[in-house]
């Protein structure tokens, strides 16, 4: 069992160059972007484009080459938050985009034109980057995706102390809405980091001229200022680096959950220990996220401030402690983690009239075939990644409480009034220990279903895969009712328990969504002795109805494949679902 999460490497660890980096932003963006003295009467935010360094040096393996051009221009924005809502109706509609604008009280909105955005993933060419050798010579100019939650940092002391606004932008091809801001007084990373790919660049000094595009210059206001930065390239080889700090192949770091039980593994997301920071996480804080977005998709780097605060966390909780908590602003305080209660619960139980999670399934996606495996040669392997997410307008709460003697936690899902106050419980299934290498945590039993059904829609093969440990892998709709932009446990590590646990709190927080992926033997589906043709991958929340939630009738969805070849080389076409091409 392997699941992707949010983002793509996720990790708790930021290496020093980007915590200088971060402070670099704040002295340099500081004397170009100073508070304004008075209140401007334009409700627009002022944007500008810096750069927190006069040059940057960029590292290319002699394993793996190439370099993220992370070259430290950030997007600062004054007067007001620089805000998008980006939705669409159904995988039948565009993505629309709309800008976000304070007037004092007021709130406006501004549609911005039809076909400016594909996707999730950021304002698509963005910035322009042109890259010159030492004698002059254009060596390359491509443009790059800008995402407004990018890693990013604050541009004056006097800035809201938190970013109110996700940590990245979605990649998942079945996102339905997403948040992204510039918070007032703050600036963020113009580079999107694994939205984009590398390039090869040979030892030696260039120079940098990047700038915003003329159409986003128009839109917006911003003002016609290229940046010049120095850009060295130096060729490194992970054998001649003894601090434990060479970085690893994209192709190889790819995030799972199949490793994060042991202490040992860093953010509990796959990575075995000792494992190289990602690629971009050595200059400005363009590392893996926390809260990105998506499967077996790339994500965009942290808000930098919210990742340092991750590593107090752990200290927060032994000391009960009260620290600021993400998306706050200053002054306000906020408890850790939620925990599961002590004890199971007493008294009657009851499905109070609160509000409750709504449980909806994402169509398949990441779909392949596997043909067969050491312990089971010969066989041929349906794998796909599945996500079930939570539409509100109450976060799913699931604890499980445990029996001396008994392998089987009783589990027992909680409500809460508009205040936040536990008001009522009702028994739902259990939990169970897995044992197995790369699992190590207690699973929920029947949250999901994955079934295969034939072009007239029976079931023919099911996925063995039907216990869960829950985390809030993807931000599928941070537009609904009480999303929660910052939500806890996106690593597993506020979820799932060890061995000797006693209770186990597992959340699916609002707006957000548990992406896993299905490509093991017993998950995955045996297609060997399958006849060739159109079937459909199912993906079926809560299918013992066993959950209590506001809508039982929108928990199964369905994504087409047409199986081909020949056993021991099976295919798999991917039709289109609607407007959302991506297999």
């Amino acid at each position: 069992m392997t699941r992707f999460l949010q983002g793509r490497r996720p990790s708790s660890r930021l290496t020093r160059p980007s915590i200088a980096a971060a402070a670099a932003i704040a002295v340099t963006a500081g004397i170009v972007a100073a508070a304004p003295d008075a209140k401007s009467d334009e409700t627009a935010p002022k944007l500008s484009l810096i750069a927190a360094s006069a040059s940057v040096t960029l590292n290319s393996w002699k394993e793996d080459p190439g370099v993220h051009l992370d070259l430290g221009t950030y997007l600062t924005s004054e007067n007001g938050a620089f805000e998008f809502r980006v939705n669409r109706k159904s995988y039948k509609d565009p993505v629309v985009i709309q800008q976000i604008l304070q007037d004092g009280a007021t709130t406006r909105t501004r549609t911005l034109p039809a076909g400016l955005v594909k996707d999730f993933t950021g304002l698509p060419d963005f910035t322009r980057v042109t890259l010159k050798d030492a004698a002059g010579a254009k060596v390359l100019e491509r443009t790059e995706t800008f995402c407004p939650n990018n890693a990013s940092g604050r541009v004056r002391p006097d800035a809201p102390a938190n970013s109110k606004y996700p940590q990245s932008c979605p990649t998942n091809p079945f996102t339905l809405g997403s948040v992204w801001g510039v918070e007032n007084g703050w600036a963020s990373n113009t580079y999107s980091a694994y939205y984009s790919s590398p390039v090869e660049l040979a030892p030696g000094t260039y120079t940098a001229e990047i700038n915003v595009t003329e159409k986003y210059r128009d839109l917006f206001g911003i003002a016609d200022k290229p940046r010049t930065v120095k850009v060295v390239v130096r060729e490194r080889s992970w054998e001649d680096d003894s601090s434990g700090s060479a970085r690893s192949s994209a192709k190889s770091t790819a995030s799972g959950h199949a490793a994060h039980a042991d202490p040992g593994v860093h953010a509990r997301h796959g990575a075995p220990a000792g494992t190289p920071p990602a690629p971009g996480a050595e200059t400005s804080g363009a590392g893996p996220s926390f809260n990105a977005g998506h499967g077996p998709y790339p994500a965009a780097p942290p808000a930098l401030p919210w990742a340092l605060k991750r590593k107090s966390l752990g200290r927060l909780a032994a000391t009960a402690e009260v620290g600021d908590g993400p998306g706050q602003t200053d002054g306000s305080r906020q408890a850790p983690a939620a925990r599961p209660n002590a004890q199971r619960p007493t008294g009657k139980a009851s499905v109070p009239d609160v509000p409750k999670p709504d449980l909806r399934s994402l169509p398949a996606y990441g779909i392949t075939v596997s043909e067969g495996y050491e312990e089971e040669p010969g066989k041929d392997y349906l794998a796909f990644s599945a996500n079930v997410w939570n539409a509100g307008p109450a976060k799913l709460v699931v604890d499980g409480f445990r029996s001396p003697g008994k392998e089987v936690m009783d589990a027992y899902q909680y409500f809460y009034d508009a205040d936040g106050k536990q008001v009522g419980y009702t028994p739902t299934g259990g939990m169970e220990w897995d044992p197995r290498p790369g699992h190590e945590h207690w699973h929920f039993l029947d949250f999901a279903s994955y079934r295969l059904l034939t072009a007239d829609k029976k079931e023919t093969v099911r996925s063995g895969k039907e216990a869960f440990c829950l985390a809030n892998t993807d931000a599928v709709d941070y537009t609904v009712k009480n999303a929660d932009w910052h939500p806890d446990n996106t690593d597993l590590s506020t979820a799932c328990g060890e061995q000797n646990s006693i209770s186990v709190r597992e959340v699916l927080d609002v707006g957000s969504g548990d992406t896993y992926t299905q490509d093991l033997p017993g998950q995955s589906f045996d297609i060997t002795d399958l006849p060739n043709g159109t079937y459909y991958i199912q993906v079926l929340a809560n299918p013992e109805n066993r959950l209590k939630e506001t809508d039982h009738g929108n928990n199964s969805a369905l994504r087409k494949v047409v199986l081909g070849g020949e056993k021991g080389a099976r295919t798999v076409t991917v039709p289109p679902h609607h407007l959302v091409d991506a297999n």
